[in-house]
């Protein structure tokens, strides 16, 4: 990823959905959604700084993140990837939020689509820190984002003030430190945000073009990103640390009666006949060959499959 970054995008915001994540510890990524998923995102490439601006009678920048993809998604797999990250405390209340800003009764199942601004390493601001927003921002309310330059000018101000304001306080964490600001009027260099649990399932699906490594199964209700290293034992949200598994193969995997060979081949352990006198759907698929991703850097690494299949897979 490229650390220089030469713009940045700010976002009008809604209060509500600022106030439920400002009061969440250690929020290591949030979807900023939009009612309406007809319209793509273009304005940031990844790793570029997205801006949350609050909506009037406010009218202040109260923190920042990475942008990482746009994707438009159906409202229940928003939910299902990032939960309280889309900044409601259940689904009803995201969809109930989402269905009045849409002025219609949306579907309380969500399926409808919702268009996902999807941002890695999130830092709000307490009061005292807000920002002051750039001095020609429209004065009519009728702005709901723009693209600033972040060498020069406002752009340069707001950030710099946000970089200030994310260092002095203890919530700045999900990061990879990568250099220092630059001079005053150079091209400032940042750091590198690490992904969380929902951008990594989604990473992991698009990697897998949407289908089960072992199966080929397209179903998405029932496809899940599975770590092969995971997270809590020191695993990284990395797409060459995920397998796209339909839910069953992931419960297997997760627990050790299956798993995945440093060459690629799916295995299924003993145990499985042995401790439930069953698995015949399972064993058929014993030394198939998984589906890998087309970019080499997506692949599974095999020391981290040589680690499930020493540490987790019990034969």
């Amino acid at each position: 990823m490229a650390v220089n970054m030469p713009k940045g995008y700010i976002g009008l915001t809604d209060p509500d959905w600022y106030e439920f994540l400002a009061g969440k510890p250690k929020v290591d990524e949030v979807n900023f959604w939009q009612p309406h998923g007809n319209r793509a995102f273009r304005a940031l490439t990844p790793g570029d700084p997205f801006f949350f601006k609050l909506r009037a009678p406010l009218k202040a920048i109260a923190g920042f993140g990475f942008f990482q993809r746009f994707e438009a998604l159906p409202a229940w797999l928003a939910w299902e990837s990032f939960g309280e990250m889309n900044g409601a405390a259940s689904f009803a209340e995201m969809i109930d939020r989402i269905s009045r800003l849409r002025g219609d009764n949306g579907s309380p199942d969500g399926r409808f689509k919702i268009g996902c601004i999807m941002i890695a390493a999130p830092v709000f601001f307490s009061q005292d820190q807000w920002i002051s927003p750039p001095a020609d921002w429209a004065k009519t309310g009728i702005q709901q984002g723009k693209t600033y330059r972040l060498d020069e000018g406002e752009g340069e101000r707001v950030f710099r003030e946000c970089l200030s304001a994310a260092e002095a306080g203890a919530r700045y964490w999900n990061v990879e430190r990568v250099g220092d600001v630059g001079p005053r009027y150079g091209t400032p260099t940042m750091v590198r945000p690490r992904l969380g649990q929902g951008l990594f399932s989604l990473a992991v699906r698009e990697a897998y073009e949407g289908a089960c490594a072992v199966t080929g199964e397209h179903s998405v209700p029932v496809l899940e990103a599975a770590h092969i290293v995971p997270y809590g034992r020191g695993g990284e949200h990395r797409v060459d640390n995920g397998l796209l598994l339909r839910s069953d193969l992931h419960r297997l995997f997760d627990r050790g009666y299956v798993t995945v060979s440093p060459d690629y081949k799916f295995v299924v352990g003993d145990r499985l006949r042995a401790e439930f006198n069953n698995g015949r759907s399972y064993y058929s698929l014993n030394g198939s060959g998984i589906r890998r991703p087309d970019r080499p850097e997506w692949i599974p690494n095999r020391d981290y499959l040589d680690w499930h299949r020493e540490q987790v897979f019990q034969g």
